[in-house]
């Protein structure tokens, strides 16, 4: 190719990209979407990073729907919420049930009218090594990950395309895009939740509606001591919930929630949360034999089964003298101030 020729492939190849990104650029302000008097609905939003992402949308004036399966948990969210000056319905119901999630959203188009933005945040966490894991650990997760977020979506669309415009963000996770060690019910499922939320982007996007996938790494928000633990119980609880508490490994609830509440206004289509995701993810992408291997270390590392077996044991119930402790400080400040206490 002549020095010319090469000029002009460049020059054109140059231009393509910036008019690709100038398009984008323009796009994302036209789509930018307001959340003052619209509807956010935020299922699992009594408790944890469904709080936080609640107490930031009620900030911009947004009219809020929660759920969740405690009534002293969810009457605690909504009054908090409610002190924002903003309406709020709150309704007990576990998402994952059929007739509760369509009870749900019937309450939720009587008190506030249609939805605007669907958060799926609900979810359930089982950690241990796979020798502990059943079959019902499994079906539970698909339960809650996979089948409530389908039945959620089916809810909203309608309206949404009816309207041509509407938000859906589904949380997923790391483990949605890298498998990790002693968590695989939650990674099958997040795995699943990932194929799902991107095949609907590409399909709803010529009606107007939005679909944001968010894969966070470990966050600050208090959760382990409502996560269920299994074999070694307390040495399960132990590493979770040290590791989730240490700053450079993890991420404060509220700078995430902020993440995605952005991400969610402009309608991005995917976003991976906090750095070491990002590297993680990357490393994968780029290594994938040396991924693999350093996560085989990784679950060698970590318990060896037995404990209480195929038991389930909540966080809370799962203490030792390394958690809760000092390591655990940042994680236990998060649970007090997110609702992740319980009736204590």
């Amino acid at each position: 190719m002549s020095a010319d020729a090469w000029k002009r492939t460049v020059t054109t190849t140059a231009g393509g990209v910036g008019a690709y990104f100038l398009y984008r650029w323009a796009m994302r302000r036209k789509r930018t979407f307001s959340f003052r008097d619209r509807v956010v609905v935020i299922t699992g939003g009594s408790r944890g990073l469904g709080l936080v992402m609640a107490r930031q949308f009620a900030a911009e004036g947004a009219r809020l729907a929660i759920c969740a399966r405690e009534e002293d948990e969810l009457s605690r969210a909504a009054d908090e919420l409610r002190s924002y000056n903003v309406q709020v319905a709150a309704v007990e119901c576990d998402i994952a049930r059929p007739e509760h999630c369509r009870r749900f959203f019937a309450t939720v188009r009587d008190e506030l009218g249609p939805v605007d933005v669907l958060i799926n945040n609900a979810g359930i966490m089982q950690v241990g090594p796979l020798a502990s894991m059943t079959r019902d650990d499994y079906e539970q997760a698909m339960d809650v990950h996979f089948w409530a977020v389908r039945a959620a979506v089916d809810e909203v669309r309608p309206d949404m395309r009816r309207r041509g415009r509407g938000r859906i963000v589904n949380i997923s996770s790391i483990g949605g895009q890298i498998a990790i060690p002693h968590m695989v019910p939650y990674c099958a499922s997040k795995f699943a939740l990932v194929g799902y939320s991107d095949g609907l982007r590409a399909e709803l996007m010529q009606e107007g509606v939005y679909v944001t996938t968010v894969c966070p790494g470990m966050m600050r928000t208090g959760s382990p001591r409502n996560a269920f633990f299994k074999g070694q119980h307390r040495s399960e609880f132990a590493w979770f919930s040290i590791g989730a508490a240490i700053p450079v490994l993890s991420q404060s609830a509220e700078r995430a929630a902020r993440q995605i509440i952005q991400s969610c206004r402009v309608g991005r289509a995917k976003i991976t949360l906090s750095m070491p995701a990002k590297l993680a993810v990357l490393a994968n992408t780029l290594a994938p034999e040396l991924t693999a291997d350093l996560l085989g270390l990784a679950g060698w590392l970590l318990p060896s089964p037995g404990g209480v077996g195929t038991s389930s044991v909540a966080g809370r119930d799962s203490g030792s003298l390394l958690s809760p402790s000092v390591l655990t400080t940042l994680n236990d400040q998060a649970a007090a101030r997110n609702n992740e206490m319980g009736s204590s």
